[in-house]
């Protein structure tokens, strides 16, 4: 199977015949050309996300395809709703060592399957042999003037996050033989660890509300710090409010704060937002159909604290974030 057969049988459809979100295509020019022709709907900038998933430094060689192609995909829905963008369209940059059909058929149904729960389409990419490689590219639409930054952070801001973290890197300590599960609490965390659900509702309905977001895809330590740095401000937050699961509420308290400070792969949204804008959080969290926890602030003086249930300060230089090339 040559390379174009292959992007005909896996990746080629119909622009609308499955689209699940009733507005339009904004995209008016798809696979089959040179370029693909986005157009966001007028008064919204395009909000654009790249990110690269290899075998061995992103997921492990025994992930199913079908899985692999929804987080592929949905951890870049995840820095739209991070911005408060609608996604529109997406390309597909995949190496991979030959065109094995049997690869091939359940990853593409795991991408559609990703891609039309959350009405965005496939607009073109490229194919190649190599080492195992996803790249993908998603194209969104925001209003200009309510996106969601890291840079809007104030001091007095109360900090929030969405969901739960922690359950994937308690997966990925289960697969280092560093932790021990049963088998239905292992497929638990796994699930989440390999079918990321990206918040977009949740950060829609934060627009006008959070004075900034990011996601967490490296661990809370580390992407705080990132909007404290592009906020020019400070953080306190409370390392034992921060959500968790009955499973990992279960493991020793050392492996709790790490999963939960330090884990990564989590794709939560965490925002800050005035205290006065309280009950309009809660009522995104509702609108949303994703609970939200208060677990902290945003301070005036630089540099982070973590504080343990009891408000003793904890070391935050235990924990670090997910680096690439550390």
């Amino acid at each position: 199977m040559g390379e174009f057969e292959l992007i005909a049988r896996h990746f080629k459809r119909a622009a609308l015949s499955r689209r699940t979100r009733a507005a339009p295509s904004r995209v008016t020019l798809g696979i089959g050309d040179d370029c693909a022709l986005i157009a966001p709907e007028a008064g919204m900038a395009m909000a654009v996300s790249t990110d690269m998933l290899i075998e061995g430094r992103h997921f492990l060689s025994t992930v199913a395809p079908e899985r692999l192609a929804h987080k592929a995909l949905a951890v870049n829905l995840s820095d739209l709703a991070a911005c408060g963008a609608e996604p529109l369209a997406f390309t597909l940059a995949l190496a991979m060592p030959r065109a094995d059909e049997a690869f091939l058929g359940p990853f593409a149904a795991g991408l559609f399957a990703c891609a039309d729960a959350h009405g965005i389409e496939l607009a073109g990419g490229d194919t190649t042999a190599g080492p195992l490689s996803i790249c993908i590219t998603v194209f969104g639409q925001v209003p200009q003037e309510t996106a969601l930054l890291r840079s809007g952070a104030r001091a007095g801001d109360d900090l929030w996050v969405s969901g739960r973290l922690g359950d994937a890197r308690l997966a990925l300590e289960v697969f280092r033989g560093r932790a021990t599960l049963g088998a239905a609490a292992f497929e638990g965390v796994r699930e989440a660890m390999e079918r990321p659900q990206p918040r977009l509702a949740l950060g829609s309905a934060l627009r006008g509300v959070a004075s900034s977001a990011i996601d967490l895809s490296d661990g809370l330590i580390g992407d705080l710090g990132h909007v404290l740095a592009a906020s020019q401000v400070g953080a306190t937050i409370d390392a034992d409010a921060l959500p968790r699961s009955a499973v990992l509420a279960g493991q020793d308290v050392a492996l709790q704060r790490l999963c939960v400070l330090a884990g990564g792969d989590d794709y939560e949204l965490l925002f800050s937002a005035p205290p006065a804008r309280r009950a309009a959080v809660q009522a995104a969290s509702r609108l949303a159909g994703t609970p939200v926890t208060r677990c902290g602030h945003i301070d005036a003086a630089a540099g982070l604290r973590v504080l343990d249930a009891a408000g003793q300060p904890l070391p935050a230089n235990l924990w670090h974030g997910f680096d690439h090339f550390a």
